[in-house]
């Protein structure tokens, strides 16, 4: 999967965070957004280094799980440095 398709999938992952995590989450959809794209990518990236996955189709379900838990792993560590200041 190419990085603009991260891209697109973090879009989507970022409304998914917003949703499990609104309170959590400061600065609107447009943070929650851009913390979904930074997850996809660190969590696809992630996943083929620590569990080899293979991340090459859109619609593979790895791929949507990794998105999610790369975006509420930096969404957790957005807020936990945000909420430190």
């Amino acid at each position: 999967m190419g990085f603009f398709a991260f891209i697109f999938l973090g879009l989507i992952v970022g409304a998914i965070v917003k949703a499990i995590m609104p309170g959590k989450v400061g600065g609107g959809w447009v943070t929650s957004i851009v913390l979904g794209i930074v997850g996809a990518i660190v969590g696809g990236w992630l996943g083929s280094i620590i569990f080899n996955a293979d991340l090459g189709s859109f619609f593979n379900i790895k791929t949507w799980l990794l998105s999610i838990g790369g975006g509420l792993v930096v969404a957790a560590v957005y807020g936990a440095i945000r909420g430190r200041k």
